[in-house]
């Protein structure tokens, strides 16, 4: 990616919504932030100002003043400030948290608040938005274009919420930030992380511990993003190639980031109200406080993943929890394979669906079952490091005859 790129994803969530501050208006911010990175493009040949940012926010509210000015909308549009901008045309670190809890207003559908979310605060493109939440694009762009049409429609204010609405928005914002999280774990079409969006979520997940110091899930998603991350550098060899959680080098896990992240995990799990990410932190602890793969605590892992189907039935969750009772002394892998088949319908599109079934059917030794379900995850992956991986699973299971040893692939 060029730095270029680098400097404009990196200013595009404070831009829009500082914007956003100002006019009250999400599809004007949005639109007079492109036209101020198109303007950019054009004036920074030799490479970006030292505040690209605040360069960035002062002509997008400059191009939104102007429309407003023609467009003769200006006094409908000013009773939508809720507070002055402040601080001249420098955005405000908490702008694009203001800018999360306003697409997540109790008005608009879930699924429409994150999307809005993931678009507007965290710039991702609306394929990774249909990717992360398992939907058609199209669907995807219109719920974005209804939710910001129902949000300037009902005047919905652009602030953080006071103490007795925090509730209704909460779960909503955390759940965005755990799939920019996600997003970022699963990479970019040229990498295997997308450090960008992994630095915004992290980013998001401390606003939210420092707003809400005293509540657990934002402190239990802090800890699951540092715990995961802790495992970044472990994640590819020397040559860029895909390494499994079972084959990574322990030694290069990042031992500060797991005791923070433990720390973080463990205040939240035994808090009275602990929820749904309090237990995805606890999955991610057993793995970070695992000395080797074989010493792992499987049979805690799936008593977690119980309690977490129990507060969030998820078919994902359930996926996971499968590949970990395949780990099981004496598990029956026949019946575990049931169980991931009987999820497809509800994961048509899912990669790591037909990924885990091809390392149930190689361990049954299935190698051809276990062969086409490798070229079916790899025919719905576009990252092409995880490609690399599958397409090297699917090579040497199509030149086993069933029955006879093969690699083992083993579940992430």
């Amino acid at each position: 990616m060029a730095p270029s790129d680098e400097v404009f994803r990196a200013a595009w969530p404070v831009v829009v919504a500082s914007t956003a501050r100002l006019t009250g208006d999400l599809d004007l911010a949005e639109d007079c932030t492109q036209e101020a990175v198109e303007r950019a493009l054009r004036s920074w040949p030799a490479g970006a100002p030292d505040n690209p940012a605040g360069w960035l926010t002062t002509t997008a509210h400059r191009i939104a003043l102007d429309r407003l000015r023609r467009e003769a909308t200006l006094r409908r549009k000013l009773p939508l400030l809720v507070e002055p901008a402040g601080g001249g045309d420098e955005p405000e670190p908490t702008d694009p948290l203001r800018l999360a809890f306003t697409c997540c207003h109790p008005a608009l559908a879930l699924e429409s608040q994150v999307a809005l979310t993931l678009r507007l605060v965290c710039g991702v493109d609306v394929p990774a938005i249909a990717a992360v939440l398992l939907a058609g694009e199209a669907g995807v762009a219109r719920r974005i274009t209804r939710a910001k049409q129902k949000i300037a429609a009902a005047r919905i204010p652009f602030r953080v919420p006071p103490d007795d609405e925090l509730a209704q928005r909460l779960d909503a914002v955390l759940t965005v930030v755990h799939l920019v999280h996600t997003a970022g774990h699963r990479g970019s079409r040229t990498d295997l992380r997308d450090t960008e969006l992994i630095g915004r979520a992290t980013e998001l997940a401390r606003m939210l511990v420092r707003l809400l110091p005293d509540e657990p899930e934002p402190r239990a998603l802090l800890g699951l993003v540092l715990l995961t991350e802790a495992r970044g550098p472990a994640r590819t060899d020397s040559a860029g190639d895909l390494v499994l959680l079972a084959d990574q080098d322990r030694s290069r896990w990042d031992r500060a980031l797991i005791r923070k992240g433990l720390a973080l995990t463990t205040a939240a799990l035994r808090h009275p109200r602990r929820g749904r990410f309090a237990l995805q932190a606890g999955v991610a602890g057993l793995h970070a406080t695992a000395p080797s793969w074989a010493e792992t605590d499987w049979p805690q892992v799936v008593t977690t993943y119980d309690a977490l189907l129990r507060v969030w039935p998820s078919p994902v969750v359930a996926l996971n929890r499968a590949a970990a009772r395949s780990r099981l002394p004496g598990t029956d892998l026949t019946a575990v394979l049931r169980e991931i088949d009987d999820l497809a319908p509800a994961l048509p599109d899912y990669p790591y669906l037909p990924a885990a079934r091809a390392d149930v059917l190689a361990r049954l030794g299935r190698s051809a079952e276990a062969a086409t379900a490798y070229q079916l995850a790899l025919d719905l992956t576009a990252n092409p490091v995880e490609r690399r991986f599958l397409a090297r699973r699917h090579a040497e299971l199509a030149r086993a005859p069933d029955g006879r040893a093969v690699p083992v692939p083993r579940v992430r």
